[in-house]
């Protein structure tokens, strides 16, 4: 049994019961014999019903919103995420026929000689709680669209979000076998990957997941796209506007309580700023309001489990304890214990503490000095992970230098915390491996095959 233990109050807000073995075998089945004819319509009648059901999850906003904060704790005064569901599904239909074209190398009067590309089969999309609609459809979307069938697989934690994208795809006509969402356990999960049920397995989630995910594909040679998470740097240059830096990296730190893929961890600041930064990003924080998602007033919501804003606190006591200095006056969060976790800002940290190497997911950021750029990339490429990082400065060559010296999957100057479509959504390290959304993306979902044709 999946049971869905809701942060705004710890209780049960929906149970779902997991498929046996066997009827997960038969969901794969019906999933590879609807594959064909899935493959066979027109391109752009599968981009049709693709984006029919997007704007069908679109029509379902006002339901879906508040079912967010009762399953995650996101509050509702964000109004969801249909704006990046509907961006990056509309992204991936509006480039999918140059995309998928084949590359024609030659069709002459002897030979046609050509590269297309052509579907895995079934694609399994296990997806996590903490964008739960966003991060589905990085996969969902385009690997319907390039004549995959799916079957998705959801977080524990948000069960009714492939239940509704279920309900909206299949009302705009992607019939049940075509896209297929489960409750499935970790062991059958497993068990079907070791067995070769899918073509591709697309995963994000916890680096622990994917080393699972990982062990369950050995010697089945199924493609793998891993996204395991994130200790995302940013770095404040001489020559940075602070206003903007601070609200933006420190909104990066702590929107939706610090639960990001690409959300800022660590912080380092050209000394001669160091501390007119950190008054800012105080002012910043100290400004929020901690409580019930519910509550249109709340800014901060409660993290999505009560053991994973324990690891959170483990991790600034043990910093403050060593040393740290913790900015944030609790009286401020008289509303922060189990789930409820207040935000927090430290200074005087190393990298010797856990709270500036391991990844924390929560509403806390460690922010450094450093002297000059050598600093900031030696410090921003101390860590096991490589999703994004962010550089602030008026300098865009500057940016791109820098830029090149880190060890990261997307670099970005003067924002952070975004997800382009357009680009390839990816990263080094323990972050994982693979690639979603943009041309590549596409690449990812299907495999080349070469056709070398003598006419007679």
């Amino acid at each position: 049994m999946i049971r869905c233990i809701s942060p705004i109050d710890g209780s049960v807000y929906a149970e779902r019961e997991t498929l046996s073995p066997d009827a997960a075998r038969a969901a794969v089945d019906r999933a590879r014999k609807a594959q064909a004819d899935w493959d066979a319509l027109p391109l752009e009648d599968r981009i049709a019903r693709v984006m029919a059901g997007v704007a069908n999850v679109g029509d379902m906003n006002n339901a879906i919103v508040p079912e967010l904060a009762h399953q995650m704790g996101r509050p509702i005064r964000y109004g969801g995420e249909f704006g990046g569901f509907n961006e990056r599904a509309s992204y991936m239909a509006q480039i999918a026929q140059d995309a998928l074209a084949p590359i024609e190398l030659e069709n002459s009067d002897q030979f046609h000689r050509m590269i297309k590309r052509v579907p895995h089969g079934v694609v399994l999309v296990v997806a996590p709680w903490n964008y739960p609609y966003m991060t589905a459809i990085n996969s969902v979307a385009p690997a319907l669209i390039a004549g995959n069938t799916v079957i998705l697989k959801h977080a524990s934690q948000t069960p009714l979000v492939g239940e509704r994208m279920a309900e909206a795809f299949h009302a705009a006509g992607i019939p049940e076998d075509v896209f297929q969402n489960v409750f499935l356990d970790h062991e059958t999960t497993s068990a079907l990957i070791a067995a070769k049920s899918f073509g591709f397995v697309n995963f994000t989630g916890s680096v622990g997941g994917g080393k699972a995910i990982e062990d369950a594909t050995a010697g089945t040679f199924t493609g793998l796209g891993l996204e395991l998470g994130g200790k995302d740097p940013g770095y404040v240059c001489d020559d940075a506007d602070l206003d903007s830096a601070a609200e933006t990296l420190i909104d990066g730190a702590m929107f939706n309580s610090g639960q990001c893929c690409c959300g800022i961890e660590r912080i380092y600041v050209a000394e001669q700023h160091f501390d007119a930064f950190v008054e800012k990003a105080v002012a910043i924080v100290s400004g929020y309001k901690l409580g019930n998602p519910l509550d249109p007033e709340t800014t901060l919501g409660p993290m999505a489990q009560v053991r994973f804003a324990d690891a959170v606190r483990s991790q600034t006591e043990e910093a403050v304890a060593a040393g740290a200095k913790a900015h944030i006056d609790p009286a401020l969060f008289p509303e922060a214990g189990g789930a409820y976790l207040m935000p927090q800002i430290l200074t005087n940290v190393t990298h010797d503490m856990r709270v500036m190497r391991e990844e924390s997911f929560g509403p806390v950021v460690g922010i450094m000095p450093v002297k000059d750029d050598d600093e900031a990339i030696a410090l921003m490429n101390h860590s096991d992970y490589g999703l994004t990082a962010s550089v602030w400065t008026a300098d865009t060559a500057r940016a791109e230098a820098i830029g090149d010296r880190i060890e990261t999957g997307t670099v970005f100057q003067n924002r952070a915390d975004y997800l382009d479509p357009g680009l390839c959504w990816t990263g080094c390290k323990d972050t994982g491996r693979g690639g979603g959304l943009s041309v590549i993306g596409y690449h990812n979902l299907t495999r080349p095959k070469s056709y070398h044709l003598k006419k007679a």
